[in-house]
């Protein structure tokens, strides 16, 4: 590879290889942040130096914040990723690693073991820990997603100069470099290193070997040089030349700088002592500063450097603090020199010598190349500050530049972070920050170890920065000032020790320099993303290995770099001093600000890795993590660092902070190589750490704690260090152990993430780790009480003996440590002697020392030691005067201000402050010490419960279990405790079977008891196992047990004791089957052996005797009592059971009553079951049983008896029913409905008991009164209950159209939907509230619904459903003339109306029924609402009266007539005469209206059915197979017709040859006076028979203000006749009765007051034509007279007193023979109704035969659900 110079390396030196990763500037500035710029400027007459921050990089433009950085993803599928085809497969183990270093354990968990990280880790660690690291690879299932956005993530890179990391390389450049400075300042350049037999002398390595041996004049003495030259590899065989060489090149080169040395360092010690705030030793204890033994001119004025720091410090400690920035730098500083520098150096060899260190890059010297802007300057040392804060003892504690604090910053130190990164600016992703994290600014690496806080005496303003001294701060005016070459500071001479007399005219390096600080770090690097990174790793390894591997023949190029190869090239590259390698590396990325790798439940919620336990945000907080107990997120601790890897580039020999685990996980790359040294090996690392390198721990006690330093492993195994080795691959983990150092190197680009995490077994590697850091005076990340007071007080509530067994003993060192502590404190403060003291007792005088118990969290900077830099969390001591904040263990003797010691111990100016009294600390840590001691105080009664004897007490072990179970710890003895228990109580539960007599284990029934069929529910198998618990040998093997066992309790006595009664109860038990006994005594005896709840021989026999006895004694007493035949078949088998003789007395007589038993059962069910029942038989075989005591079933002789209680019942009955139809008040006979129900009960008996056909006569005679009703409605062919339902909806129809209370004459009225609204609020609102407002239209008289059509000439509005309208045939211009102004139109009706005269004769005729019907109500309810319309209208339908101006009246009540579901024909056939007669409309007068049938279209004939379907028109085109049919059909039609002829016929000739006469229904004769000329058809000479209408039955209601009848025509001419009186009027005698004498004409009409019984009771029986002397003639008057009392009266004085009596012996009979000829007529009509439906063919008949059958089936429930089946045959 072509040698890459590296920063600030001229093109004219060469001669030593050189690579430099970091010579190409870093892409993500190079892109978009040019930083070329330079700084040229000259200020009198010197070059600016390049400005720089505290981290060694100042940038000349403002940096940019890498949130609004953009670059190129990363292509994952191009780097090795584990479930990738790119990922590396793990090799088998590696046999030659260099050094023979061996390997550490490799671990493979399955996924259960995966599932708890601290469980798994805890299992493996006895293993693991020995080697003080192991690697983890995760299972295959496991395999989280790459979380961060590759195009946004940025970070910068340290540069590390590989030869440089190794300690001893290291040291031996620094070496050399200081000694050619030091010769060239005395004039005698180092141009070339002596060369001792044609070799290079190494003269570090000289050095060495000679103070090894004592020192010069010692190897001088014993002639040593031979020895040494053969250690530095030299073999000459001339031993006196090579001994002289040796000395010659001692003596010239080493012996001056080593005398310079002993001089010069003493001064630069003190000088690095009073900025490292105490000795250079680990020591905590209080060390001044010591004087310089060297009597220099300034240290005799007492001026010397080191004191004037010291004075210097204490003068700013107690001076006002100058608000300056320490990062400031001097606008007029020197720039840095233009000779060209190798590696940051200035060149020694000017001359041509090529320098050992050409290739080194010290942090303390200026870059001399501007133009790579990439490589910022190194740190510049020296600037002032002046600030209070940069006192040694506010300066951060971290002596190394590697070793950030992985802590938390308060704002103040962010603030100061911000500071010393040169911007304020957050380079943080924006929000992805978390608060209070410390940034450095572009990469969050670690920051150098800051500059010197150098404290000079104040300077003189006049003066130019350039010219003030470092030491006193003045100008050149004290004296002349010489210029440091190397490190830019300026010294007066005198203020040096040594001084110097005169001012150098050459170069000049100071005393520092020239000793040397042992300052090293690494330099800042460039900002990239992991694309550009990548693409940089991957050019350099290509590079580098191009022309260092042999050809390979057969791939036919170079051979691929082996992982062998990459590891040899590491450790070659470390220790050489020829070849200088740099690489960056991208460390210590903090996750809060770039994001982690990991998913996270902010970032990535629904992803499932991001609360998986083993994602690394995760682990520190996990449950078991001592870290949870940490208040505040610590990044890189508790928060994880990510660490981006190029080849070669590593990380030095640590161990963690606080010396915890680690983890750290391979998200992607090339393989890292860890090596590890156990814990075991620390001590023994570390002194070889210090013998190796022991100059570097002269200058940094704290090497160790920087990450900068590196050691072969050779030279570690050859100080007895074991190492080892593991490499880390993609996917996988690697867990490093508490105390183990570890290191390692990168093989190429890859990313890794770690993070610390605390189980419990950490805490006392965690209290070392501290107390190591107290000793270094390093600051820790966290305060170690204050975690474990954390956890004890956090956890109070719900302390767990796993938390209190770890922290119960660090409590107990706290506890102590912190006690001691406190006594020497107060033994010192009391000293003086003063008395009472605050701290010891409680006293109202005031002591010195103010005291105060504190107990409140505060900053950390208010509780962190000033001097050892350890966290005072319990107690601290605050110094008033100067702020400053010591533990007690430096309390008082750190001088922490100008008070003197014992002043400050007696509180002048003091505060002491507890966070916890000593009684809190006792409490705690008594509290959880109990807790922890839990387990093995239950183990110490375990093994004294043990001890007390023998056999223990099972109460006593069954409580330890009890407690012990209680306690959530694993105790070891507990499992054999529970065993041991659970035997004990299996032993005790199978004992308590037999000494406890347990009711549920006890057989109630002693036949299954003594039989030995014990059964349970359960298999088989079960009962086995039951019988053999029950063994009476388990009792004396359970006695055994228990001995064996070994335990005591209650229920072995008890056992005992039971085997002994059994004992017992065997030999008694045995005397009485040998010599018998009574059966009282064999109870008592088998009692006695039951309580036992065994199986015992001689209890199944004694039970066999008592079974056999109580059986005999049962059967004796069973047979004088009634049992059934299961009885007696259960008793028999009960007998056969038990072996009983079958001669015995009673198994014969029972075994006889058996059989007869069942020879009654087949009789009896023979007879049950016959199709005719015969009740005598069934009479007799119930006898049977109660006089020879039968056992026969329950159930047939409930069945026998059940029949003839029926049949009994029924019977009972039709008595009473018959009985009661004969009652002279039909009021009090039966209902109809129960006459039903007791027919249907009858039906379902199998005969029918005596007078149920007389009672069906009845029945049929009253059905057929209800067939005329049907008929009259046209509802002939409908089932009987449909009379009732519909005569319920003609009430309903009939109550709203002869309303003539609300419903009066008024003018026509538009429907409420389309009226114009009226004006004003005078008229009232009609509504549905009051039925009397209601506005009714139509013949249906009801109010407005669906669609409504208005009749052109009368204006009246009617329903479209009423008039059978169809919406859709009505056009809105349509014009209609409604039926009642057009007679012609037909009114659509559903059913047939019949006349009132009808249903009035039908009324009469209920008095003479059997039964009461249930119509009779509503039909009363309909008779009296039509009769009192029609009186209520009388008025209107006189000819005589009505004018023109009544036309709109007769109109009026007209529609109400016909809206009725009765006829009215009189007042129907006047009004339509009438209304024709003054509004004419039909060319001719309506006809006489007599009848109302429905207008439903008839139904088609059987014949027309089946001509349309067979879609003929003649019967003769049908099949064949049906014309016999038709024929059938056609004969029966023709005869219908002839019968509707013969009918019509003969009602002409009943009528006298003339139309229908139209007479007023109160009319008995004609009058001249009544109806005008005769010759008008209107009039005729008939009328029904109807009451006399009165003059009261003229009356009209009141009319209302606001009804439209008010104004009706003609109301001014006539007035309504509600206003008449028996003096005004028209014509007042036409409304005169026929009695009085007035004069006028009159109505001819007979009483309306008297109905015809009544009339017939006043002698008037001329007007009934009745012969009273035939029997036909006086069973009519008797008919008529018995309707009332007074008719029933004079019957009686005609016919005789016991008339009554002989009219009743007709019984049924005679009620039968009443109208018989008008029945016989009404048959004749319904055969003639029949024919003309043709419903009387075959299956018509057989309908109505079904009908006829089921009639008598009719219930009330029935008559309803018919009633509701026909309101929706009517609806539809």
């Amino acid at each position: 590879m072509v040698s890459t110079p590296s920063a600030g390396h001229s093109g004219g030196v060469g001669g030593i290889n050189s690579a430099n990763v970091s010579s190409r500037a870093s892409p993500a500035l190079g892109n978009g942040n040019p930083t070329n710029h330079t700084s040229s400027s000259v200020t009198n007459g010197t070059n600016s130096k390049t400005q720089v921050n505290s981290n060694g990089y100042h940038p000349t433009n403002p940096q940019i914040p890498l949130s609004s950085l953009r670059s190129a993803p990363l292509d994952l599928k191009l780097v090795e990723r584990r479930g990738q085809a790119t990922a590396s497969r793990e090799p088998p183990k590696r046999e030659n690693r260099p050094f023979d270093i061996p390997e550490a354990p490799t671990y493979t968990p399955t996924d259960d073991e995966w599932k708890d990280p601290l469980e798994y880790i805890r299992n493996i660690s006895p293993e693991a820990q020995h080697y003080g690291m192991c690697k983890i690879i995760p299972p295959k299932s496991w395999n989280p997603d790459f979380a961060i956005d590759t195009e946004k993530f940025h970070f910068r890179t340290r540069k590390q100069e590989l030869n440089s990391v190794e300690g001893k390389t290291r040291m031996t450049i620094s070496y050399l470099d200081a000694l050619s400075k030091f010769h060239k300042q005395q004039g005698n350049n180092l141009n070339r290193l002596p060369y001792v037999d044609k070799k290079p002398l190494d003269l570090y390595r000289l050095k060495k070997a000679v103070e090894s041996r004592g020192g010069f004049e010692k190897v001088c003495k014993t002639k040593k040089w031979a020895e040494i030259g053969r250690d530095l590899g030299y073999s000459g065989k001339i031993m006196s030349s090579l001994s002289t060489s040796l000395k010659n090149s001692y003596d010239r080169w080493l012996t001056p700088y080593e005398n310079y040395l002993r001089q010069a360092k003493p001064s630069v010690f003190q000088q690095l002592e009073h900025e490292y705030g105490g000795p250079l030793t680990p020591s905590p204890a209080p060390s001044p500063i010591k004087r310089s033994t060297v009597n220099t001119p300034s240290s005799l004025r007492a001026e010397s450097p080191a004191r004037h720091a010291s004075d210097a410090l204490q003068q700013s400690i107690n001076s006002p603090k100058p608000e300056i920035d320490r990062d400031t730098i001097m606008a007029d500083a020197p720039s840095a020199t233009s000779q060209p520098s190798s590696g940051g150096f200035t060149a020694i060899n000017s001359g041509g010598f090529t320098p050992v260190n050409s290739g080194f890059t010290s942090v303390n010297r200026p870059s001399a190349d501007p133009k790579k802007g990439f490589t910022p300057p190194p740190k510049h040392h020296g600037s002032p500050l002046l600030s209070a804060k940069n006192t040694p003892d506010f300066r951060p504690s971290g002596l190394g530049p590697a070793t950030a604090l992985k802590r938390q910053l308060s704002s103040d130190s962010l603030d100061s972070a911000k500071k010393e990164s040169g911007t304020d600016k957050d380079d943080s992703e924006g929000g992805s920050r978390r608060k209070n994290v410390p940034t450095v600014a572009g990469s969050h690496m670690s920051v150098f170890r800051p500059s010197a806080p150098r404290i000079p005496a104040p300077r003189e303003e006049s003066s130019s920065p350039s010219e003030r001294c470092e030491v006193c701060g003045k100008g050149d005016e004290a004296g002349f000032i010489a210029l440091c070459e190397s490190c830019d500071h300026a010294y007066h001479g005198t203020c040096l020790d040594p001084p110097i007399k005169s001012k150098p005219d050459a170069e000049w390096n100071c005393h520092r320099c020239l000793v040397g600080d042992g300052q090293f770090g690494f330099e800042e690097g460039g900002l990239y993303s992991l694309k550009q990174f990548q693409e940089k790793a991957a050019d350099f390894k290509q590079g580098y290995f191009e022309n260092r591997l042999p050809f390979d023949p057969v791939l036919n190029c170079t051979r691929p770099v082996t992982e062998d190869d990459v590891e040899r090239e590491f450790w070659r590259l470390v220790t050489s001093t020829e070849e200088t390698v740099e690489v960056e590396y991208g460390a210590d990325i903090h996750c809060t600000t770039h994001g982690s790798g990991f998913p996270t439940a902010e970032r990535n919620p629904t992803d499932p890795y991001s609360t998986d336990l083993w994602n690394l945000n995760n682990l520190p907080l996990h449950p078991d993590s001592l870290f949870r107990h940490i208040k505040s997120d610590i990044s890189g601790m508790t928060v994880p660092w990510v660490y981006v890897g190029m080849i070669f580039s590593t990380f030095c020999w640590h161990n963690e902070d606080h010396f915890a685990y680690s983890v750290n996980y391979q998200h992607f790359g090339a393989t890292k190589t860890w090596y590890g040294i156990p814990a075991e090996d620390t001590e023994k690392f570390e002194n070889a750490m210090r013998d190796a390198v022991p100059e570097l721990f002269e200058t940094q006690p704290d090497l160790l704690f920087q990450l900068v330093t590196l050691l072969t492993p050779e030279q570690l195994k050859k100080a007895g260090v074991r190492v080892y080795a593991l490499d880390q691959r993609a996917g996988q983990l690697v867990i490093t152990f508490p105390q183990a150092y570890h290191a390692g190197f990168n093989h190429g680009f890859n990313f890794n993430e770690a993070v610390n995490f605390a189980p419990s077994d950490w805490e006392p590697h965690g209290l070392a780790g501290v107390e190591r850091l107290q000793q270094f005076r390093r600051q820790p990340c966290f305060s170690h009480d204050e975690l474990l007071w954390t956890a004890a007080e956090g956890t109070s509530s719900g302390l767990t003996i796993q938390t209190a067994k770890w922290l119960a003993p660090a409590l107990a060192r706290i506890h102590k440590r912190e006690t001691e502590q406190r006594d020497e404190f107060i033994a010192k403060h009391q000293e003086d002697g003063h008395n009472p003291c605050a701290l010891i007792s409680e006293s109202n005088e005031q002591c010195s020392l103010a005291f105060e118990i504190f107990d409140s969290d505060v900053p950390e900077e208010e509780y962190q030691c000033a001097y050892c830099k350890c966290y005072a969390y319990l107690s601290r001591f605050k110094c008033l005067q100067s702020g400053k904040i010591l533990c007690l263990q430096h309390a008082g003797h750190h001088a922490c201000c100008d008070i003197p010691e014992p002043e400050r111990f007696a509180g002048e100016q003091h505060k002491l402050y507890y966070r916890k009294t000593n009684e809190e600390l006792h409490e705690t840590y008594r509290k959880v010490a109990d807790k922890a001691n839990l387990p093995e105080a239950w183990e110490e009664k375990y093994e004294k419960l043990l001890d007390e004897g023998d056999k223990p007490a099972l109460k006593s072990l069954r409580n330890l279990l009890n407690e012990g179970e209680r306690i959530p710890y694993d105790l070891p003895s507990l499992p054999v405790l529970r065993e041991f228990v659970d035997r004990c109580n299996e032993w005790v539960d199978e004992a308590t079977n037999y000494t406890v007599r347990k009711q549920q284990n006890r057989r109630k029934n002693d036949k299954v008891w003594q039989s030995g069929l014990r059964k349970s529910v359960g298999s088989s198998s079960h009962e086995q196992r039951e019988r053999e618990l029950r063994r009476v040998d388990n009792i004396y093997r359970l006695l055994d047990d228990a001995e064996r066992i070994g335990f005591d309790c209650p229920e072995i006595q008890q056992l005992q004791e039971r085997a002994n009664a059994i004992k017992s109860f065997q030999e008694n038990a045995k005397q009485y089957l040998d010599c018998g006994c009574g059966q009282e005594s064999i109870e008592k005896l088998i009692e006695e052996g039951r309580a036992f709840n065994v199986d015992i021989p001689e209890l199944d026999k004694l039970s066999d005797i008592l079974e056999q006895t109580k059986w005999s004694t049962k059967a004796k007493a069973s047979r004088g009592m009634f049992l059934t035949l299961r009885d007696v078949k259960e008793l028999l088998e009960e007998g056969r059971r038990l072996e009983m003789a079958l001669y015995n007395d009673n198994m014969r007589y029972f075994s006889d009553k058996y059989q007869a038993g069942m020879q009654w059962e087949a009789k009896a069910k023979e007879l049950i079951n016959a199709e005719i029942v015969h009740y005598p038989q069934l009479e007799a075989l119930s006898n049977q049983v109660t006089v020879n005591n039968l056992p026969v079933t329950a159930e047939t002789l409930a069945a026998v008896d059940q029949i003839l209680h029926k049949q009994r019942e029924a019977h009972r009955q039709i008595i009473d029913v018959t009985e009661r139809s004969k009652d002279p008040d039909y009021k009090k006979r039966p209902k109809y409905t129960e006459v039903v129900e007791i027919i249907k009960k009858i039906e379902d008996l199998n005969s029918k008991p005596t007078g149920t056909l007389d009672l069906e006569k009845e029945q049929r005679r009253h059905e057929d009164w209800m067939r005329k009703g049907k008929k009259l409605f046209g509802k002939t062919n409908a089932p009987l209950h449909i009379l009732k339902t519909h005569m319920d909806h003609v009430l309903e129809r009939n109550i709203a159209c002869f309303n003539i209370h609300n419903d009066t004459p008024r003018l026509p009225a538009e429907p409420a939907s389309r009226a114009a609204s009226e004006e004003g609020d005078t008229k009232v609102p009609r509504s549905w509230d009051n039925p009397a407002l209601v506005e009714v239209f139509c013949i249906c008289r009801n109010p407005e619904a669906g669609m409504m059509i208005e009749c052109e000439l009368c204006h009246e509005w009617y329903h479209g459903k009423c008039l059978k309208i169809a919406r859709g045939k009505v056009k809105e211009d349509d014009k209609y003339t409604c039926p009642i102004c057009d007679w012609r139109v037909r009114i659509p009706r559903d059913a047939a109306r019949p006349k009132l005269e009808d249903l009035i004769a039908w009324q009469e005729e209920i008095p003479g029924l059997p039964f009461q019907p249930e119509e009779e109500e509503v039909l009363k309810k309909i008779i009296d609402n039509a009769q009192d319309f029609r009186n209520h209208i009388a008025a209107f339908c006189n000819p005589v009266l009505t004018t023109a101006s009544e036309a709109d009246t007769q109109r009026f009540y007209l529609r109400k007539i016909e809206g009725a579901e009765i006829l009215l024909s009189f007042e129907t056939n006047f009004f339509r005469q009438e209304l024709h007669k003054w509004s004419p409309v039909a060319p001719e007068p309506p006809p006489i209206l007599d009848v109302s049938k429905s207008t439903r279209k008839p139904r088609p004939t059987k014949l027309q059915k089946m001509l349309t379907q067979y879609g003929v028109d003649d019967p003769d085109d049908l099949p064949e197979n049906m014309k016999s049919k038709a024929n059938s059909l056609k004969r029966k039609a023709q005869n219908a017709e002839a019968a509707a002829a013969a009918a019509a016929a003969a009602a002409s000739s009943s009528s006298g040859g003339g139309g229908a006469a139209l007479i007023p229904p109160n009319a008995t004769s004609p009058s001249t006076h009544s109806f005008g000329s005769g010759s008008h058809p209107f009039f005729r000479n008939s009328q029904p028979p109807t009451p006399a209408l009165t003059s009261t039955s003229h009356a009209h209601p009141p009319q209302r203000s606001n009804s439209a009848s008010s104004s009706r025509p003609g109301s001014s001419l006539r007035p309504d006749a509600m206003d008449m009186n028996t003096t005004a009027g028209l014509h007042p005698d036409f409304f005169m009765s026929a009695g009085s004498n007035g004069p006028g004409p009159r109505l001819s009409a007979p009483d309306a007051s008297l109905s015809l019984d009544e009339r017939l009771a006043r002698e008037k029986d001329d007007a009934l034509n009745l012969n009273l002397h035939t029997d036909a003639g006086k069973a009519r008057a008797l008919e008529i007279m018995r309707e009332t009392e007074t008719g029933r009266k004079r019957a009686e004085e005609i016919f005789g007193p016991d008339v009554w009596n002989q009219s009743r012996d007709g019984g049924f009979g005679g009620r039968s023979n009443i109208g018989q000829s008008q029945q016989e007529d009404d048959k004749d009509v319904d055969k003639m109704f029949l024919d003309l439906t043709n419903a009387d063919d075959d299956e018509e008949a057989k309908k109505e035969r079904q009908r006829e059958r089921e009639r008598i089936g009719v219930t009330a429930d029935s008559f309803e659900a018919e009633r509701n089946a026909m309101d929706m045959e009517d609806s539809d």
